[in-house]
């Protein structure tokens, strides 16, 4: 698995052409596709799975919501962590540039409400009102 590299360059330096140098991949890197959690059980911060929200404003409220869950002891795993958990949602709020709130992808389909049974008529029912917009089987053999 191979990870892009990001090089931010300003206008001008992207007019000419680039000088920049690439460095290889280090096979050695131990943070190298390891994933979130680290062989030896630590949280590994670089994993691109985090979205770099151990970086930034609220990076470090993130990490200590995060490792108060992820090494939690409670029976409701991270109920001890609320006050982390807040901590971090209170930062969050003050950068809404940095951490934009997920909207609702799709409104919940509404539901209609039908009045009971008996006080409904359908128009679609048998019925032997004359003033019936859909004619009944007996109409329509007339």
């Amino acid at each position: 698995m191979t990870m892009d590299r990001i090089i931010f360059v300003t206008k001008e330096e992207h007019e000419s052409p680039s000088n920049a140098e690439l460095i290889a991949d280090d096979p050695n890197d131990p943070y190298e596709e390891q994933g979130l959690i680290l062989p030896n059980g630590d949280i590994n911060w670089n994993c691109p799975c985090l979205g770099g929200m151990a970086s930034g404003p609220c990076g470090s409220h993130f990490k200590d919501a995060f490792s108060c869950f992820h090494y939690s002891k409670e029976e409701v795993k991270g109920s001890d962590c609320i006050d982390h958990f807040r901590n971090m949602q209170e930062c969050l709020q003050k950068y809404p540039e940095l951490y934009p709130q997920e909207e609702e992808k799709e409104s919940p389909p509404q539901t209609e409400v039908f009045p009971d049974q008996d006080s409904f008529s359908s128009p679609l029912s048998n019925s032997s009102d004359s003033d019936s917009t859909v004619p009944t089987n007996s109409q329509r053999a007339s």
